[in-house]
């Protein structure tokens, strides 16, 4: 065993122990019940702080790689063959959408300062028609923002601009088939199941357990599509662990099927660092990810957008390419700017720390 920390290197000291640490699991370095070295052995070994281990431990066991038990330390209960669910406690209850002028709702300035910005520097461009998929501005920023925050490396050709989740979920059906079976949580967001089945859509609904869909449901399933909300699903609050996320990916790679990736709200993790996603673990074929500006900006910005695997983008073109963008280009323009400015993951922050600092002043029942 040996882990090193790059002092001088921008990724701070904990991330760089989390990786490594992550990596030895998943590769069954340390398989599962395994106990992972005491906090100062470990801190002695890669030379830093006890505070520094802690921290990553902690995020290891937010995902679900590790579970700390009392006066004993850290054992591994990511599992490779994910035969049995790990279950974990249910995330809390989110609070309720954020009403004008309180902390977790958008800065209405900011939103409007950008706005006024957009109108002077852009001028007559808002009035153009935006390419197909969404304008390039808007689609780069998005994989810049991406790759810092989620992990997830792409092209922006891979990015396609649409308004909302829901119209995105009838292009995949378009783009996918129709004559295949659609896998769904659970319960789920009813309005997933209702546009599949108004795309003439057959739908599965596959019954979920404390960390995602249980594996018996899994393995009857004949769906060749799988639709997940794994961060927080709604209605149900269950966040899917680590194991559960390598357990879809292994039952689409088995079947030669697609999965559907709907990150919605996931911004707003309490972690300290937000999950892998399935598209970052798998980028290459098998996940297409979705996520919207709904929930972090307004429920009034109808823009999402769709991410495809490198492999898929021709197909769509050729199947798909002729739709119209149906974001206006005016909102493009000013989402662009929100993320370019900094100012989107500003606002991210200020409330991933309001919704922590509340979670600490929660009196206990």
């Amino acid at each position: 065993m040996m882990y090193h920390v790059e002092t001088s290197a921008a990724q701070p000291a904990y991330m760089q122990l989390y990786f490594q640490l992550r990596e030895d699991v998943i590769r069954g370095l340390y398989p599962w019940g395994t106990k992972l070295p005491s906090k100062r052995f470990l801190a002695a070994e890669a030379g830093v702080s006890v505070i520094t281990v802690e921290h990553a431990y902690g995020i290891l066991c937010e995902e679900g790689y590790l579970q700390p038990r009392e006066r004993s330390g850290f054992y591994v209960i990511y599992r490779q063959s994910d035969c049995v669910p790990v279950a974990l406690p249910q995330a809390p209850l989110p609070p309720s959408p954020p009403a004008s002028g309180s902390e977790d709702a958008f800065p209405f300035g900011v939103l409007a300062k950008t706005m006024r910005r957009v109108l002077s520097d852009y001028g007559q461009r808002i009035l153009m028609k935006p390419p197909n998929s969404g304008c390039p501005q808007l689609r780069e920023a998005i994989c810049r923002y991406l790759a810092r925050s989620r992990g997830i490396i792409v092209e922006p050709r891979q990015v396609v601009i649409g308004s909302g989740a829901e119209y995105l979920y009838s292009l995949i059906v378009q783009l996918l088939g129709k004559d295949r079976i659609y896998a769904l949580e659970r319960p789920c967001y009813d309005k997933i199941r209702r546009v599949y089945l108004a795309n003439g859509a057959s739908c599965d609904m596959l019954r979920m357990g404390a960390d995602g869909i249980l594996s018996e449901e899994l393995a009857r399933t004949q769906a060749t599509v799988l639709h997940v909300t794994p961060f927080n699903s709604y209605p149900s609050r269950i966040t899917a662990s680590a194991s559960k996320r390598t357990e879809y990916l292994r039952w689409a790679q088995r079947k030669g099927a697609m999965i559907v990736e709907d990150d919605f709200d996931s911004e707003f993790t309490l972690s300290t660092k937000a999950a892998d996603t399935l598209f970052s673990l798998e980028p290459e074929r098998t996940v297409i990810y979705l996520n919207t500006f709904s929930q972090t900006i307004a429920p009034s910005m109808r823009a999402g957008y769709m991410v495809l695997p490198a492999q898929w983008v021709d197909p769509f073109e050729k199947a798909l390419g002729f739709y119209s963008c149906t974001v206006p280009v005016f909102e493009q323009y000013v989402l662009s700017e929100l993320i370019n400015s900094g100012d989107f993951e500003r606002h991210i922050n200020r409330v991933r720390r309001a919704r922590r600092r509340r979670q600490r002043i929660q009196p206990a029942e």
